[in-house]
């Protein structure tokens, strides 16, 4: 509730400007388009689509973490004055429907989740099914079905579709240089695309491909994709910090019984909930980043979606 009521003194101060004529009452077109994204992997598909020919913005400050960000008066007038907006369309950004439900967008809204097919999330549950099954999320019991999982890039093959339909919005937008961005998606594309590859041949030779997070689990489209059997403590749009011991204690005894050599955590995790039961099963921990978003460090070094997977592939490659 506390959230809403700062989301709509935002919204008013937004409004107010524009009413006082501080914000510009029509969209001008400046040399290069203007790109916002609310998160890093759209911000890193639409900057590698866009190149010189667009300024790309992350709402997402770096380090932040996505599912406690609020936007600023700044970051809602940037939305409405942008020529294309990126944003996911998923339980972490719900504050989005507000913002573009309130003020007069002067450009174009694309949401991630929907330039792919969607996977629905389980919040708990797993000892209970039977043979091969992806559905894995939280401590004993049956799963139960919440909705559709909105980490749709962390799936590679995903992550050049979204790259592609980026781009061709970019090319409508500015049909003047639909050539250049085409060339420059492709590009970006075709690297996502082999990174693909190579992860398929990595699982091709690992015989078992469970893995234990203790963590949350925004990596539904991966495991997917890689026939990837896994366990762990939170869904990926959990705000739990503490998951109930009859957890701690069943993922501890799936990494004991199943002779699983790492418990993986995810960034910007404190990783105490992985710590304590690597700790208690006698393994090591990893972190597997999924790139929702960046350190300061990462992104002034230069960090890419290619890059950050090229990094948990070798990170595979050593723990798995």
């Amino acid at each position: 509730m506390e959230k809403r009521i700062r989301l709509c003194a935002a919204l008013a101060m937004v409004l107010l400007l524009t009413a006082c004529g501080q914000a510009p009452a029509e969209h001008e077109r400046e040399e290069r388009l203007t790109v916002v994204a609310t998160v890093f992997p759209a911000y890193d598909f639409a900057r590698a689509a866009g190149g010189e020919l667009a300024e790309v913005r992350l709402l997402l400050p770096p380090g932040a973490e996505s599912h406690s960000y609020e936007p600023t008066p700044a970051d809602i007038l940037a939305v409405q004055e942008c020529d294309l907006f990126l944003y996911l369309g998923g339980e972490s950004d719900a504050w989005v429907e507000t913002i573009l439900e309130s003020v007069d967008m002067q450009g174009e809204a694309l949401r991630m989740v929907d330039c792919v097919d969607l996977l629905e999330e389980t919040v708990e549950g797993m000892e209970d099914h039977e043979g091969h099954d992806h559905d894995h999320a939280e401590g004993p019991g049956l799963g139960e079905v919440v909705g559709y999982d909105e980490h749709v890039w962390t799936s590679p093959k995903n992550a050049a579709a979204i790259t592609r339909a980026v781009g061709d919005r970019l090319a409508e937008l500015d049909p003047a240089n639909a050539g250049t961005y085409a060339a420059n998606t492709e590009g970006y594309a075709a690297r996502i695309e082999a990174l693909d590859r190579e992860f398929a041949d990595f699982f091709a030779g690992v015989e078992d491909r469970t893995m234990v997070f203790g963590d949350r689990f925004p990596l539904r489209y991966f495991a997917e994709e890689f026939d990837i059997d896994y366990y762990a403590a939170f869904p990926g749009c959990s705000t739990q910090t503490e998951p109930s011991a009859a957890t701690i204690a069943f993922l501890t005894d799936k990494v004991r019984e199943e002779g699983i050599p790492t418990v993986w955590y995810i960034e910007f995790s404190n990783h105490l909930v992985a710590d304590s039961i690597a700790e208690a099963a006698g393994v090591k921990t990893a972190l597997f980043h999924t790139c929702h978003n960046v350190s300061t460090d990462e992104l002034e070094a230069g960090a890419t979606y290619v890059s950050l997977m090229e990094q948990n592939l070798e990170t595979l490659r050593e723990n798995l």
